[in-house]
């Protein structure tokens, strides 16, 4: 099984991301957004949820998969390689960091607030980019 999982890294906004400040997704529309539901689950639950975790409860939830069938679909889902969260339109779009613990438990850090700055200057983190949107 692959793991999206990163242990003390930042994953900072993406050179082009057009936020200046970090905004919360839209939530309207008939279903939630990817970037709706990874905003909901990690600001209500930060520190509690891996990548991994996330990433797997947004596709579960998206796709309607029932409680009793999550374990075996979860183990599907990672026999093929998942996308990161530098991919995310947290960083990508909407202004948001994420920092990844040494327990590879996951919150959102806003861009432009002291907590980011603290955790972009820290050498003793990963500093990565989320992905930019357009080729350079």
């Amino acid at each position: 099984m692959g793991s999206t999982n990163y242990t003390d890294t930042f994953i900072q906004v993406a050179d082009d991301c057009p936020a200046e400040l970090a905004d919360p997704p839209p939530v309207g529309g008939k279903a939630p957004t990817v970037a709706a539901l990874q905003y909901a689950l990690i600001s209500e639950h930060p520190y509690d949820f891996t990548s991994d975790d996330v990433l797997f409860e947004v596709y579960a939830t998206r796709h309607s998969i029932p409680a009793e069938a999550r374990a075996q679909a979860r183990e599907e889902f990672f026999t093929q390689d998942q996308a990161c969260l530098r991919s995310s339109p947290l960083g990508k779009r909407y202004g948001w960091g994420i920092h990844h613990d040494a327990d590879s438990r996951i919150a959102l850090v806003p861009f432009g607030s002291d907590e980011y700055q603290s955790l972009a200057a820290d050498s003793s983190v990963k500093q990565l980019k989320a992905m930019r949107s357009k080729r350079a």
